[in-house]
């Protein structure tokens, strides 16, 4: 591993520290990064794009390389990128949680980068903070860490807002990849395609639901698929308004919310969808000031009526890929969340 990250970073190793199912990583020379390994080459591509993509807002819908750098990186030329509880559902989506960083000597204000990275990206105006891509290969992902730090309701209010703003750049149809994305990408360790449609309803079922509903009773972790199919075939009336293509997380638990001065992103499964089912993942888990987050976002972009009706709806994609990968008690979690809605 040392090898590997140290040819992405252009610096020694010098120390490694087991970080969930990543890892925390010190330079020679100053600074601090996470590496983390994946099983396919897609999934690093997948996340590369998506951090890429959630960093960019709506001016910057199609980043490209600069010249002379590295894959996908908005680096040019010649610039120093070199420093750049235990539950089944940890297993899959490992906390990043941060110890007490080390500031880099000239590093950017409340960076774990040395000197000299340029971690700024093409961020877009109000977005949430996400870790910059440090470099990348086939296996290995290396980004910036993230500075420790307590949720608290100001940087809740701020995610609220700066959620609102994400969802607002858009994507080009619902199911969309990011710019550069593949379309079989990846959920924590369940493939996820990223197939288009025009309309919300019914691209949800086909590519959100159904899929994973029919793995679910095929592997026999779901008994009785029928009120789930009930809600599919009944979407069109249970969607609520129609709303363009948002720009989504695709997986927003409580997990992939790191808090310092303000609240960071990591882990998307980043994807064109509708706005309402980032949300609804927060509120599945848990998440530290949940209500500040939801009442800072709805005062920024008004939810439709009936948003929380609609929540069961919502959960039921990421209930039913726990159900694929782990079986037991998510199966039922998802036929309730689906005869709730009857």
């Amino acid at each position: 591993m040392n090898a590997a990250v140290a040819a992405l970073v252009g610096r020694p190793v010098v120390r490694v520290a087991p970080l969930g199912g990543a890892y925390r990583v010190w330079l020679a020379g100053g600074g601090e990064v996470v590496a983390k390994r994946h099983s396919q080459a897609s999934a690093v591509v997948a996340e590369v794009a998506g951090l890429r993509w959630l960093a960019s807002g709506p001016l910057h819908e199609s980043p490209s390389g600069a010249s002379g750098g590295p894959p996908m990186s908005t680096l040019p030329a010649g610039t120093d990128n070199s420093g750049a509880p235990d539950t089944n559902w940890e297993r899959i989506h490992p906390p990043n949680l941060s110890e007490s960083p080390t500031r880099a000597p000239g590093g950017p204000p409340d960076s774990t980068l040395p000197a000299g990275t340029d971690s700024s990206g093409a961020r877009g105006r109000g977005c949430p903070q996400v870790p910059a891509v440090v470099g990348f290969d086939d296996e290995w992902l290396v980004i910036e860490a993230v500075p420790a730090g307590r949720a608290s309701p100001a940087a809740a209010e701020r995610l609220g807002r700066e959620l609102a703003a994400l969802h607002q750049a858009g994507a080009g149809a619902f199911g969309a990849a990011p710019p550069g994305g593949p379309v079989d990408a990846w959920i924590g360790l369940a493939p996820m395609r990223n197939v288009t449609g025009a309309r919300w309803p019914e691209w949800y079922a086909e590519h959100r639901v159904l899929p994973y509903l029919r793995t679910a009773v095929d592997q026999g972790s779901l008994q009785d698929p029928t009120p789930i199919e009930a809600v599919c075939e009944r979407i069109g009336e249970l969607a609520g308004p129609a709303e363009p293509p948002a720009r989504l997380h695709g997986d927003l638990w409580s997990g992939n919310v790191l808090w310092a001065d303000r609240a960071w992103l990591i882990d998307p499964a980043a994807h064109g969808g509708h706005r309402e089912t980032d949300l609804a993942m927060l509120r599945l888990f848990g998440c530290s000031y949940l209500d500040r987050i939801l009442a800072a976002y709805d005062e920024t972009a008004p939810l439709a009526d009936g948003w929380r009706e609609r929540v069961g709806l919502h959960q039921l994609f990421p209930l039913l890929v726990h159900t694929v990968l782990f079986g037991g008690g998510y199966g039922a979690q998802a036929v309730a969340a689906a005869r709730s809605l009857a």
